[in-house]
């Protein structure tokens, strides 16, 4: 509620400081790292700084996730405290009502919220010397409406009736750690990138998916048959079924569809949400509005509004 209350300059002072923390919200110049800039306004009351070495102006959010942001700064505040504070994802329906905006922006906000959750996956490896990963696969999207009548109804799960936009979310999941997702065509296509992103040494638990074969000549594997047991002799799957488990019903409840494009982002976002579900609210907050502060403009909406890209 502290943060639906901020003035702008509250805002100001907030977003400072996330981004220039070792000069207590001093502005740094992002082209030279200079100290030494002026503080201005424009006629709309938006903050800008000049250099007065390169002479070339900026803001707060200049070159982050949030450059050119057409809100006001304690929009995005409340918007990132909304965003942490559900369990299983925000409806952007939803969230444009509890803000005020238009459905597109906010979808294209949370997608940028969603980006940079997953700045703290790039690169991630899990696992080591003695330590236990999880990996599962689920599928995701692709839904085809049933028709109305029994008998013109099909089997939705042969490939002769299915869309060919369903697609597979892998999983990583290290006990007591973090994890990391991708999306593939298919499980089996994973097993290169499975074997990148799990380092030398670790114990690896999967079911008895024939496509998890391919790892047994590199990891100390486990099986579990979920057609007899959900866990025996120290192998289960659990942890990677409870990622699927909070999309699953973040796709049920929340979004519906999350297919194509985006699937990889709302993956993302189910994995920090499980990764960090210990961690109190205002923690998340913080570390979401650093991590977008941290993060280069938009990868999937820069050039959207003008076009040069195009949603799915």
């Amino acid at each position: 509620m502290h943060l639906m209350r901020m003035t702008e300059a509250e805002a100001e002072t907030t977003f400072r400081m996330v981004r220039w923390p070792s000069t207590e919200g001093a502005s740094v110049c992002p082209e030279r790292g200079g100290l030494d800039a002026y503080e201005m306004r424009r006629h709309t009351g938006a903050l800008r700084f000049e250099c007065k070495a390169c002479r070339k102006e900026f803001s707060i959010t200049s070159g982050t996730l949030f450059a050119s942001h057409k809100l006001p700064l304690r929009t995005y505040l409340a918007a990132i405290a909304v965003f942490c504070n559900e369990v299983k994802g925000k409806s952007m329906l939803a969230l444009s009502r509890d803000l005020g905006l238009a459905y597109k922006s906010a979808f294209v906000l949370c997608h940028k919220l969603r980006e940079a959750m997953a700045e703290e996956m790039k690169g991630r490896t899990v696992g080591g010397a003695g330590k236990v990963a999880e990996i599962d696969g689920g599928h995701f999207g692709g839904y085809i409406k049933p028709s109305n009548h029994i008998e013109n109804r099909v089997d939705r799960r042969l490939a002769a009736n299915q869309n060919g936009k369903r697609k597979a979310v892998v999983i990583i999941r290290e006990r007591d750690g973090n994890s990391v997702p991708a999306v593939f065509r298919t499980e089996d296509a994973a097993l290169n990138w499975i074997k990148s992103r799990i380092q030398p040494g670790t114990i690896v638990n999967a079911d008895e998916a024939a496509c998890w074969d391919g790892l047994n000549a590199r990891f100390e594997m486990r099986r579990i048959n979920h057609k007899e047991a959900y866990s025996a002799d120290g192998a289960c799957t659990n942890m990677a079924e409870e990622f699927f488990s909070r999309m699953r019903r973040a796709e049920i409840g929340h979004h519906h569809h999350i297919a194509g494009t985006y699937l990889l982002r709302y993956a993302q976002e189910a994995s920090w949400r499980e990764d960090n579900r210990r961690v109190t609210n205002g923690e998340q907050v913080r570390t979401v509005a650093h991590l977008a502060m941290k993060a280069k403009p938009s990868v999937d909406f820069s050039g959207y509004w003008q076009r040069h890209l195009k949603a799915a």
